[in-house]
């Protein structure tokens, strides 16, 4: 059995492999409900995450689920029964046992980098950048450091409507709905809101596509740019589960070091 911090280096490597490449490169990393608006006392959502090449098929991997983080309607922390991972994708289910808006999310954030050391180049990585530079030996030289954070979420309601769960938490790259992510409607713009460590996220280019990509020969991806504000407006052709992505990249952060941040969605707009 891995011990937790193996674990935690573990979805740190994975998480900042992907932060790297593209969206057109990189395998997309999503989580998708069996349903995002329900109603009655109580329910059960099954969620599936996975990384793939197409939406929302399973032909990639499973992704570890050691930093899932589902936040209740009254901001507290709700477990989840894992149901666990097989190859190409693992499942939880998410009790819904309060009335209002869930978010859940795999949320990550760590350090890589390299260093040079008797004439060999050596791979670093690590949980935070102050834990990776503690771990460069004495006499390293051409040490190279950077930060990711990256976050892959959605949201369901039980019954109304609630916007505690959706508070941001000031760290890496968040979408802040303005519209609320279970009150979304096919043909009608939806307004969603980015911030980055808390500031407004300008100039991001977000990609909005709808799930099934496998059967189109066009994938009818939307290139959107947010606003000054951090602000882009969605618009769903068709009802369905639609994937947003964006990522940011600053060369030389607070700590002189680059940092990458990631941000993956699904959300469901519903029939008129």
């Amino acid at each position: 059995m891995l011990h937790r911090s193996s674990l935690i280096v573990a979805s740190v490597a994975l998480g900042l492999g992907a932060l790297v490449a593209t969206p057109a490169e990189a395998h997309r990393r999503w989580l998708l409900p069996s349903a995002t608006v329900l109603s009655g006392d109580t329910e059960t959502v099954s969620v599936d995450a996975a990384a793939s090449n197409e939406l929302f098929a399973f032909d990639h991997r499973a992704m570890p689920l050691d930093s899932l983080q589902i936040t209740g309607p009254d901001g507290a922390a709700v477990q989840p029964e894992i149901i666990g991972s097989a190859r190409y994708r693992s499942v939880f289910d998410v009790p819904l046992k309060a009335q209002g808006t869930y978010r859940i999310a795999l949320a990550s954030d760590g350090a890589m980098g390299f260093y040079q050391l008797g004439g060999e180049r050596h791979r670093l990585r690590a949980a935070t950048v102050s834990e990776a530079r503690a771990s460069v030996p004495a006499g390293a030289t051409d040490v190279r450091i950077s930060a990711a954070s990256s976050r892959t979420e959605t949201f369901v309601t039980l019954g109304a409507p609630s916007d505690t769960a959706l508070a941001p938490t000031g760290r890496g790259l968040e979408m802040v709905p303005v519209t609320h992510p279970n009150d979304l409607v096919a043909t009608e713009p939806a307004t969603v809101r980015f911030l980055l460590d808390g500031a407004p996220a300008a100039g991001l280019e977000v990609e909005f596509v709808k799930g099934g990509t496998r059967y189109r020969d066009d994938a009818g991806i939307q290139t959107l740019t947010t606003d000054a504000d951090g602000k882009v407006e969605l618009t769903a052709a068709t009802p369905g589960m639609y994937y947003i992505e964006t990522g940011s990249t600053k060369e030389s952060g607070a700590d002189g070091i680059p940092h990458r941040a990631s941000y993956t969605g699904v959300l469901e707009f519903l029939p008129l």
